[in-house]
């Protein structure tokens, strides 16, 4: 395994012409009915040039096996075009439970979904953070985070395993990361393992307390996660904006510049050294024509910044 947290996103970044995108845009995609006979026709009729996919019912245990030609036709696909491809886990994984069956069903979701992610050659699997449930100390789930996820984490041994990826959440109830100052701890509790990064999930951050509205907010942002977590740990950026206002710990995700984060904080991300080679996924409402409109308004940012 010879990748580092310093290592940029060069190599997963070239468009269909051969040249490299800064930021390709991209959105997460359905799947349900193949891999490649769904999901990537809804990413071709968006113009994505990124996916996020499940491999598993986001809100449920079950850990299916996959198909076997779909995954190849997928993992082709991606290559030859040059299409990051990334993996959201389910949302019930919570390695923070003080419930030994909700552990238990943790590891192994999460394990599920790395594996499946080597399979159809998905660059990080996104796994949201959790929370401290039962009134337990944080100190003390951020230890049980440790015990489970470093056996994991271990097991990623080949070159082709996707990178685990950190997501911070809204910061609804005792939630172990969602402001980007969380993440030191969080990382820390892992070692810091080479293979752990982060997915910047815009209308978490904003629900959390980082005002993104504000001019130069995202950037602020930026910085404070490339202090706290270090250079090359960026990974993913989902772009979504919010309904709700900035502190509200709601996680309610809004169409691209039409909720109270607005276009321009979307812009900023394009700019900034730490999001060199970090694709943006959006996660919006909106069916296939929002998704069209997000998709195509980020690009527009992204071409007024400069390559």
């Amino acid at each position: 395994m010879n990748d580092s947290p310093q290592q940029r996103h060069d190599d997963a970044a070239p468009g269909p012409s051969g040249r490299r995108v800064r930021n390709p845009v991209g959105a997460h995609v359905p799947v349900a009915g193949g891999l490649a006979a769904v999901g990537l026709s809804y990413a071709r009729e968006l113009g994505a040039e990124a996916v996020q996919v499940f491999v598993a019912n986001p809100r449920g245990w079950a850990t299916p096996t996959g198909n076997p030609r779909e995954d190849e036709r997928f993992r082709e696909h991606c290559a030859a075009e040059g299409v990051p491809a990334y993996v959201h886990a389910p949302y019930l994984i919570n390695f923070g439970s003080h419930t030994p069956a909700t552990a238990e069903r943790s590891v192994a979701s999460l394990r599920h979904s790395l594996r499946r992610g080597r399979d159809i050659g998905a660059l990080g699997v996104v796994v949201h953070t959790g929370s401290a449930t039962g009134g337990r100390e944080r100190s003390v789930a951020l230890a049980q985070v440790r015990e489970l996820v470093r056996p994991l984490l271990a097991e990623l041994t080949r070159d082709d395993d996707p990178w685990l990826l950190l997501e911070p959440t809204a910061g609804q109830g005792a939630s172990l990361c969602s402001l980007a100052e969380d993440l030191g701890p969080y990382l820390d509790a892992l070692d810091r393992h080479p293979r752990v990064g982060v997915c910047l999930d815009t209308c978490h951050a904003f629900a959390a307390g980082h005002d993104l509205a504000e001019p130069g907010g995202a950037k602020a942002l930026l910085d404070e996660i490339v202090d706290v977590a270090g250079p090359g740990r960026l990974r993913l950026i989902h772009a979504n904006d919010s309904q709700d206002v900035v502190g509200a710990h709601k996680d309610r995700h809004e169409n691209i510049g039409a909720g109270h984060i607005g276009a321009e904080a979307f812009g900023e991300l394009f700019g900034h050294p730490a999001t060199d080679g970090v694709p943006l996924v959006i996660e919006t409402p909106g069916g296939t024509a929002g998704h069209r409109a997000d998709v195509a308004r980020l690009k527009g940012l992204r071409a007024r910044r400069p390559c």
